[in-house]
């Protein structure tokens, strides 16, 4: 075999391995891409399921729980008196749920405070949707709450479908009461402080 026919046999098997490498990764790049859309197009994760609980009621007698709502989607939002994001985000939450009329269960949970604070400052917030008393964050606890305000949206069945860290804005507010009503897949906003 002559140099000049030596190196045409090794320029022709230099483009054979590379049309047969190619090949592979096209195949392999489009398996990947199949299983990837079946995985993602197939049923979403279920939500976790929201911890139950049962605290007093703040500013009424008797106790609150989440059993009160079965079969009805709930906005959990855990809050204090203290809490100066809460001092912006809870006038919207009692104007929002007035614009509402009370069609989506609002549960604010007082968490770490006094029932004389928390009450004052309901008040000067004009809330009118339920709360309830968690002085010893039992029920935070039971969240993973890590630092408030946070608000959660349950659907009928109870099932996390988002969670907002911090003060929720009315975009959350609709976007979360939209997830609610509908099968969605979890999600969570984090808002960092500023």
């Amino acid at each position: 075999m002559s140099v000049a026919s030596a190196a045409r046999w090794t320029a022709r098997q230099a483009r054979e391995h590379k049309v047969v490498s190619g090949s592979i990764a096209v195949f392999a790049a489009a398996i990947i891409a199949v299983s990837v859309l079946t995985s993602s197009s197939s049923a979403a994760p279920s939500a976790p399921v929201a911890p139950g609980f049962s605290v007093t009621a703040l500013g009424a007698s008797g106790k609150l729980s989440l059993s009160q709502y079965t079969g009805k989607p709930v906005i959990v939002n855990f809050w204090a008196s203290w809490c100066g994001p809460c001092q912006q985000e809870t006038p919207l939450l009692a104007s929002w749920y007035k614009q509402e009329q009370g069609r989506i269960a609002l549960l604010g949970l007082d968490e770490n405070d006094t029932t004389a604070k928390a009450l004052a400052f309901a008040h000067a917030k004009g809330v009118t949707y339920t709360l309830g008393f968690d002085p010893l964050v039992t029920v935070a606890s039971a969240y993973n709450i890590d630092g408030l305000p946070q608000t959660f949206f349950l659907n009928a069945q109870h099932r996390i479908v988002e969670r907002v860290l911090g003060a929720v804005t009315k975009a959350d507010l609709v976007q979360g009461a939209a997830l609610m009503n509908a099968q969605g897949t979890p999600t969570e906003k984090v808002i960092e402080p500023s």
